[in-house]
């Protein structure tokens, strides 16, 4: 077996008569990853921390917020926190990973709007993921110079055939994190290999997918497995892209993924995508993430992350922090129909991009895979069709009906083909509702919805020989309701700050279509390794966020001068909560989905290139919002001393919560003696008031980014509480800020116990020009409003 030493990244090779070796080279290599935070960055860090210990490897200096990425002996970390000069020391962790059709279900391909945006031109996207497959389509040169501010490089690792040009400028990759991960977690099996560990390769497909849908080029003829041909096309098609390769199938480490943050900081890129997260939300002192990201928006780059697949159970979002723009996913009007018959003509609908479909009019025998279970199996086993549950004695020949959950929705059509089986209806439970996918599965199959499974479990409890086939066909258009939200999408509350609403909004990321690698199967599975595409079809918020990535990325052309909260803002109010029919957006189980699901509604990027008037977040605007956090009355002495310079003697910081971490571009973070506001004071283009008692009030400033003009605003009123806005009418100059306030007033606590949702709409409808003639579309800048009356 082969063993990584950490102490010198070599590998040696231990054999029967050095079983000593094994178990010193483990001991060595068991050492905790962390990242490590001075208040000052140390001239010869190896010599500051050779003090403690001289068990510790250097992962990544992080010299831009005064960091290291360490792997050190897990028992010296309380040890590195008395260091003199450190302020933090935070241990590693490992994240998650997170079309031809869906820019004009956005209304953006064909309007003009995005032609005025340049598409993109100019603006430099990075992508933080998988990596990138250099060779797509999506990815050519088509006649672009090389980009104005680009200091990156094109690092192939020992991969010669890797290139860059001018769409695809950069590439770099980073996994020490991982590797060290992995070797503490006694996990050496999930290693990559050595090729994907030495290039900015894309050997997942989750990379070249996110990538091409946020900057890729206009690409005709594209389709999945001959479903949805149409051309693929990225956000922003002229924005050049680089791949910051952070991840992979093991998962990605928040130290590598800190590392490439600042890389792309460094490197000139105007907007970022991260389609990954931590499983939970957790205090952003506690997420590296959070502080390089923070380093990121104040550096100028718009950062986008998706909000987390572990939806639909409340206070599940992550991404948190409010310099991140966090993005849900919801469906768009199109699916990949696949209809069961059954009964003697009784047909239900769901969705595949399965390859083979049945002959129409041929009946198969039907059986459920509660009643197809093997020996010593039980049912409940059976009935989701987990690996060797079936019997094939049972199953052979026939259609097998499996119920969704716990295995992955292709790999329960590998088991049913494993066992003999010619297809597979996939029946949501009631939990899953309506929300269904399409997957390339190995079978003919359908995905159907709990309501429409219902019937065919009606049939099969009603005869002896049940029996019926799937027919499988292309694209179809005009579903409705469209959008709805996806189930998977994760929602709120905030669970950090639930003064802050998230996530912020939500974009396609159902059955989105985008590049994929050439080097892994459509489904990412080992047992699919036969098939490969150009193009492939996948869901999540990973698909959603880089939607977003690419309309930022617009944005940031036609706007350069913006400030990422002011693109933020641009999107985030000009959004819609209602679907294309003009009915509230819908959640999974058909019900009106809220703030938690949407945020501040869809995203519709023909109103954002346009929005008229901004909520412009600043450094002083965050530094109050994180200083008015968990105040402390702890005297200075506590500190021994890390204090930055200069801070009177009275000076009392938030617990757990020190801002030198979150210097910003070079421009220190320091909490005065106040006052700070309150959380929900922060200038965001949302509103969220929590265990409100009697009345609050609380302040927001708007930016004109348009022509003069008069706003006047409409409120809706949360259930339970009277919203008084002051002044209810303001008149901005060009380029004008004005400060407005909104009182919130408790009229009945009960309606409101559990959270009530309103909004605020700013709209010039009535503006006029010298002639007294209306002038062009009126803007409306709409905010949500949260508020809960009951505390906890």
């Amino acid at each position: 077996m082969f063993l990584l030493c950490a102490q010198y990244q070599a590998v040696v090779e231990a054999i029967s008569d050095l079983h000593w070796c094994f178990f010193f080279v483990c001991a060595r290599a068991r050492r905790q990853p962390c990242v490590i935070f001075f208040q000052d960055f140390p001239a010869n860090p190896s010599a500051r921390l050779a003090t403690i210990t001289n068990d510790f490897r250097i992962l990544y200096e992080f010299r831009a917020i005064r960091g290291l990425a360490l792997q050190i002996d897990g028992g010296v970390l309380t040890l590195l926190e008395r260091l003199p000069g450190v302020l933090k020391v935070i241990p590693g962790s490992l994240l998650r990973l997170r079309t031809t059709h869906s820019w004009e279900f956005l209304g953006l391909a064909g309007s003009g709007r995005e032609t005025a945006a340049k598409l993109g031109e100019g603006t430099i996207i990075g992508n933080i993921d998988t990596g990138v497959w250099p060779e797509s389509q999506s990815f050519q040169d088509d006649g672009l110079g090389v980009p104005k501010g680009w200091r990156g490089v094109c690092d192939n690792g020992s991969d010669p055939t890797f290139q860059c040009n001018n769409k695809l400028v950069g590439a770099r990759f980073f996994s020490a994190g991982l590797q060290a991960e992995l070797w503490l977690a006694d996990d050496r099996g999930s290693l990559p290999s050595k090729e994907d560990l030495s290039s900015p390769r894309d050997y997942v497909g989750h990379g070249a997918h996110t990538l091409s849908t946020a900057g890729g080029s206009l690409v005709r003829g594209a389709a999945a497995f001959g479903h949805g041909t149409g051309v693929a096309a990225g956000g922003a098609p002229r924005a050049r892209v680089a791949a910051y390769k952070a991840c992979y199938a093991a998962g990605c480490s928040d130290v590598d993924v800190l590392a490439a943050v600042l890389a792309a900081v460094a490197d000139g890129v105007h907007v970022l995508s991260l389609s990954l997260g931590p499983e939970e939300a957790s205090d952003y002192l506690s997420d590296p993430i959070a502080i390089g990201t923070f380093f990121a928006a104040q550096s100028g780059v718009a950062v986008v992350c998706s909000a987390g697949n572990s939806g639909p159970r409340p206070g599940t979002v992550t991404n948190a922090a409010p310099w991140m723009f966090t993005v849900g996913a919801s469906t768009m009007d199109r699916d990949f129909p696949a209809y069961v018959t059954f009964g003697g003509g009784l047909t239900i609908e769901g969705q595949s991009l399965g390859a083979s479909t049945l002959p129409l009019g041929q009946a198969y025998p039907i059986v459920s895979g509660e009643n197809a279970n093997a020996a010593y199996q039980p049912a409940n086993n059976s009935s989701l069709c987990l690996a060797d549950s079936l019997d094939p004695a049972k199953v052979t020949g026939k259609i097998v009906v499996c119920v969704r959950g716990e295995n992955g929705r292709v790999e329960k059509g590998h088991v049913v083909k494993e066992a003999g089986g010619i297809g597979m209806v996939l029946c949501n439970d009631a939990g899953s509702g309506d929300s269904v996918v399409a997957d390339p599965h190995l079978v003919a199959a359908a995905h159907c919805s709990y309501s429409q499974c219902v019937h065919l479990f009606n049939y099969l409890h009603s005869t002896e020989n049940p029996s019926g086939y799937i027919n499988a066909t292309d694209a179809s258009f005009g579903v409705t309701p469209a959008p709805a939200m996806a189930d998977f999408s994760s929602r709120g509350p905030n669970a950090v700050t639930p003064q802050i609403l998230k996530p912020d909004i939500t974009a396609p990321g159902v059955g989105v279509i985008a590049a994929y690698s050439g080097a892994v199967s459509p489904t990412e599975l080992p047992f699919d390794d036969r098939r490969g595409v150009r193009y492939n079809v996948m869901s999540g918020t990973s698909m959603s966020c880089p939607h977003v990535t690419g309309i930022a990325g617009l944005l940031r052309t036609k706007y350069p001068t913006w400030s990422p909260a002011m693109i933020k803002s641009a999107i985030m109010t000009t959004a819609t909560t209602v679907d294309k029919d003009g009915n509230p957006i819908q959640d999974e189980t058909g019900a009106e989905a809220t703030p938690f699901s949407y945020g501040s509604g869809h995203v519709n990027p023909v109103n954002a290139l346009d929005p008229g008037l901004v909520y412009d977040t600043t450094l002083a605007d965050y530094t109050n919002f994180l200083c008015s956090l968990k105040l402390t009355q702890n005297p200075v002495q506590d500190l021994q001393g890390n204090l930055p310079v200069g801070l009177p003697v009275n000076y009392s910081v938030p617990v757990n919560l020190l801002l030198p971490l979150f210097n910003a571009a070079g421009e220190p973070c320091a909490c005065s003696q106040g006052p700070y506001g309150r959380p929900e004071d922060m200038n965001y283009p949302s509103i969220a008031v929590t265990c409100l008692s009697g009345s609050t009030t609380v302040r927001r400033r708007l930016r004109n980014v348009g022509a003069p003009g008069e706003y006047r605003v409409t409120v809706t009123e949360p259930a339970g509480v009277k919203v008084t806005v002051a002044p209810d009418v303001l008149g901005f100059g060009i380029g004008e800020e004005k400060e407005f306030t909104v009182k919130l007033d408790v009229v009945d606590a009960e309606a409101a116990s559990n959270y009530a949702f309103g909004s605020i709409v700013w709209s010039d409808a009535n503006r006029l020009d010298a002639y007294g003639s209306g002038v062009g579309k009126a803007h409306r800048v709409r905010s949500p409003i949260v508020v809960k009356t009951k505390c906890g």
